[in-house]
């Protein structure tokens, strides 16, 4: 707490609205947005890469706050205060930062995959002030956030050599997925059938097993995509610019139409069963890796574009 109440007598208004901005690129919206860019519109293996960083991230995160049970740092400590801007964001326990996995895995997974030097030392900095910010604001404590960061590096830098080498040989991509899939599905098992002590907090554990189940949907459904891409569908990132950006425009459009209009079907052909986020968020994925990259053919058509076909692209 020592370095929460350094950090305190820092504030000022301008720092906290600079940290308060700086904050959101841990959100999941910039996860999914930056994946989505990434895997449509520049190179599907590098949005690969991003979303096995990041599913795994959070599944393992999701995990860890449960077996913990860390408190907010104003809970420790009510003689502590926070950036109020930040409160309604920081839900949940405190140890590890999900907005610090979130983001380092993004940012660092952009410059270990890229070699542009800016874009690198820009990475570079985010992957310090995300994680500042979230102590800045009074919601994450040292420890915190300094687990995170290692874990999140340690997928970087793990999952690098299988996704660099799956064009030519997708094997090791398949086992990684796998081995994703796999231990989501062990951490939603723990924490389903765990008997937690009676002081676990109720609201906490259901958002723990909700998470959980969405992950499971979204890494069964990578899985299925990155299946059907290699055998069958083959798809091109290439278009002109605008093509581009009409391609992100329409398929984010309908995928967040997707996201919350199959919630209440979906729930009530579940019996609003936990596994109902399951299923919804693998159906989004399978939307997003197989049946959108469907039109990308026609897109990159767009302009005078040559569309290219499955066997000029192999």
């Amino acid at each position: 707490m020592e370095f929460l109440y350094f950090l305190e007598g820092l504030r000022t208004p301008a720092g906290d609205a600079f940290f308060s901005l700086i904050t959101h690129l841990g959100e999941e919206t910039v996860f999914i947005l930056a994946g989505l860019v990434v895997f449509w519109c520049i190179d599907k293996l590098q949005g690969y890469y991003l979303l096995c960083v990041g599913l795994a991230g959070t599944s393992l995160n999701q995990l860890l706050k449960l077996v913990f049970r860390v408190p907010r740092p104003w809970v420790k400590d009510p003689a502590f205060s926070i950036v109020e801007s930040a409160r309604a964001e920081a839900t949940g326990y405190s140890f590890p930062s999900g907005h610090t996995q979130s983001s380092v895995g993004i940012f660092a997974g952009l410059a270990r995959w890229n070699k542009n030097r800016v874009l690198r030392g820009v990475c570079a900095a985010l992957c310090v002030l995300v994680p500042l910010s979230r102590m800045y604001l009074g919601v994450h404590s040292l420890a915190d956030v300094s687990v995170s960061v290692l874990l999140a590096l340690l997928f970087v830098f793990a999952m690098y050599p299988a996704v660099a080498r799956a064009a030519k040989s997708p094997r090791g991509m398949r086992i990684l997925l796998a081995v994703i899939t796999a231990g989501t599905a062990a951490a939603l098992a723990f924490v389903s059938l765990y008997a937690f002590p009676a002081d676990v907090d109720a609201d906490n554990l259901a958002h723990g097993i909700e998470s959980l189940w969405k992950m499971m949907g979204c890494t069964a459904g990578l899985w299925l995509a990155f299946e059907l891409d290699t055998r069958v569908i083959r798809f091109d990132t290439r278009a002109v610019w605008w093509a581009q950006l009409l391609k992100l425009a329409l398929g984010a459009a309908i995928l967040l139409g997707i996201k919350s209009g199959l919630k209440p079907a979906i729930n009530a052909l579940c019996g609003g069963m936990a596994f109902a986020d399951g299923v919804r968020y693998f159906l989004i994925v399978v939307f997003a890796g197989c049946i959108w990259p469907l039109t990308f053919q026609w897109f990159a058509g767009l302009g005078g574009g040559k569309k290219s076909s499955a066997a000029e692209k192999e």
